[in-house]
């Protein structure tokens, strides 16, 4: 296979009817790599898919593959092949014909041709269904016929628009694993759209978190999820809670921050000044919340430490390998905490809990100028 071209997306703009679906966008995606577009409904990530394979020009910007400008390059010229949320099977071939597609137009061999079918089918578990029309094959089955298909295209870049979206929930566990491996066995650089952070943190070398047609973090999936940009991405991709208040004081390591009522809480270090307004934001599964037990004459009643305030659980959910605790705390609202399946007994409700976190785990972003709650809107 030729190199794998680097691609650079600069400042592209597409507006719908005075709705912008990319508004400035710009990435850049190393050779061989499988980054993940990671972003709710309504942020772009489609738009931005159809403007590198072609099928949408934007209204500015420019799409550079290896250093040469494809903006305006028909389809047939950028060696992308794109698997949309449309499948478009073609209803008068099986399974098999719609895989042997590419090959048989693109004059492979008839060995190599039907060894790299059979391997796309395998891949995607449609041994079974080779002789079967599209007609015949439920959504999830078409689905990963589709799949096959664009694999099996002979193409440099694969555009993947939500690939496993339609899937049971076990096999798309399954095809995470192998569609990645196989992008990476064929040396194939991937561009694949999901809203499901769990698909983009497993799947992806790096993630680029979009939101209003604009990229607004790009990193690994650990620096994403750890190192959030905004309280956008810190409770997109992870859930987070979220606390309200003002900074007290930033140390060399550390920033005291006062929530109210008299807690205050220790999070990493912030550039915001002191008596700045600031968003504190903790992953759910980063957020400690022990059951205080009972005073007794041995034991009294606690004092509660600075870094901790109280709460009183109001549900318990079980997740299957998770359950969230979730806790009102007086003066600050619902808290929320993931913990491991077998602490399941160990909470009801009423019971008293302190909440607590390391400062490491604690992200400080100043409030942005349209407000916390705009900012955490799913678009």
């Amino acid at each position: 296979m030729a190199g794998v071209p680097e691609i650079v997306l600069d400042a592209l703009c597409k507006d719908y009817g005075g709705t912008p679906a990319a508004d400035g966008l710009s990435l850049r995606v190393g050779e061989g790599e499988y980054l993940c577009i990671l972003g709710p409904t309504g942020s772009g990530k489609t738009t931005c898919l159809r403007m590198l394979c072609g099928l949408t020009r934007p209204d500015s910007g420019r799409i550079l593959f290896d250093g040469r400008d494809v903006t305006d390059a028909p389809v047939t010229e950028r060696k992308a092949a794109m698997l949309s949320q449309v499948y478009s099977l073609f209803p008068p071939k099986t399974v098999y014909g719609n895989v042997m597609f590419s090959p048989e137009i693109k004059g492979w061999g008839e060995e190599d041709a039907k060894q790299l079918v059979r391997s796309m089918i395998k891949m995607v578990h449609m041994e079974s269904k080779v002789d079967s029309y599209p007609h015949e094959l439920s959504g999830g089955q078409q689905q990963r016929t589709a799949l096959a298909r664009a694999l099996a295209s002979d193409s440099d870049i694969l555009l993947l628009d939500e690939p496993l979206r339609a899937l049971d929930a076990r096999l798309r566990l399954e095809l995470r694993k192998e569609l990645r491996s196989l992008v990476k066995e064929m040396g194939l650089t991937a561009i694949h759209v999901t809203h499901d952070q769990d698909e983009a943190l497993e799947m992806a070398d790096r993630i680029a978190v979009i939101r209003k047609g604009r990229i607004i973090q790009v990193g690994t999936p650990m620096e994403v999820f750890q190192d959030p940009a905004t309280p956008f991405v810190a409770n997109f991709v992870g859930r987070s809670n979220i606390f309200m208040g003002k900074v007290l004081s930033v140390g060399e390591a550390h920033t005291e921050v006062g929530l109210g009522n008299g807690v205050v809480v220790t999070a990493r270090r912030t550039a915001a000044p002191v008596g700045a307004e600031v968003a504190v934001a903790v992953k759910i599964g980063s957020t400690m919340m022990p059951v205080v037990q009972a005073p007794t004459e041995e034991r009294p009643e606690p004092e509660v430490p600075q870094g901790f305030f109280g709460g009183r659980v109001e549900r318990v959910l079980y997740e299957g390998a998770t359950i969230t605790v979730e806790a009102e705390a007086e003066g600050i609202g619902l808290v929320s905490s993931k913990l491991p399946n077998r602490r399941f007994d160990d909470y009801k409700a009423g019971d008293e809990v302190m909440v607590h976190w390391r400062p490491e785990k604690a992200s400080v972003f100043e409030v942005p100028p349209g407000g916390i709650e705009e900012e955490l809107r799913l678009d």
